[in-house]
């Protein structure tokens, strides 16, 4: 069977097409899947398991429904929905994963991980990531009311936008060293992970062994994944490679 990775599908209301494609996602292909595996960023905005804003419910449901069924689900979260938490995986049915992930496909030693923490070369982003992954941090800005939340969440993303339009394209991309490094750290073969928003699969000489990178796409424009079944992987729409 097929095991399926997706990643950044960014679902607001200001996408419901993208919302309609991903429910269809999830309860047609995903039905016959071995697995999915969720690196991040499913959500473009969660403020913590109290969100309860279109099109956050729905899409829960649609996930309970694929796991009921007997899919398992295992969620990643990204920078966008870092907040995703216990509630939001009972109520899905998910199961929560911490990055780096390690697993085995069809004997292919791998390592899942969002993909932010690659991008060791910016560094302004990087100072931000550690405050923002902080316990302590994210509990007082979930003590916060709500509106509050809604609020401080609006201001970031203006002043990330802002930042990102000022940055050199590459900044902002993976450092390949930090991709060898946790490639010899977990000992792995191949690596999957989004965020940059750049599709395509990359093949590396790690300690005079073959590696590949694979990279997840969003879903602003195609529905891309990756397809991992015994013949091999496939990285394409969901068109192209779902079972």
């Amino acid at each position: 069977m097929t095991t399926l990775f997706a990643s950044d599908i960014h679902l607001s209301t200001a996408r419901p097409g993208r919302v309609t494609a991903f429910r269809n996602f999830l309860l047609g292909p995903c039905r016959r899947a071995r697995a999915l595996y969720l690196l991040g960023d499913v959500f473009d905005v969660w403020l913590g398991d109290d969100d309860d804003r279109e099109p956050h419910p729905e899409i829960l449901s649609s996930l309970r429904q694929l796991t009921d069924s007997g899919v398992p689900v295992y969620y990643m979260t990204g920078n966008h929905d870092l907040l995703v938490g216990e509630a939001c995986m009972l109520s899905s049915g998910c199961r929560a994963i911490q990055e780096p992930h390690c697993i085995e496909l069809h004997d292919q030693p791998v390592v899942l991980l969002h993909g932010d923490a690659l991008c060791t070369l910016d560094e302004d982003y990087q100072a931000w990531r550690r405050t923002f992954t902080d316990p302590r941090n994210q509990q007082a800005f979930l003590a916060l009311d709500f509106v509050d939340r809604a609020a401080r969440a609006t201001q970031l993303q203006l002043q990330s936008s802002t930042q990102t339009a000022l940055k050199p394209t590459d900044i902002m991309d993976v450092n390949p060293q930090a991709v060898t490094d946790l490639l010899r750290q977990t000992r792995t073969t191949h690596m999957i992970h989004g965020h940059t928003h750049r599709p395509g699969t990359h093949a590396l000489t790690v300690d005079a062994q073959p590696a590949t990178r694979i990279v997840l796409g969003d879903w602003y424009g195609e529905e891309t994944i990756l397809a991992w079944d015994a013949t091999g992987f496939r990285l394409g729409t969901v068109a192209q490679v779902a079972p």
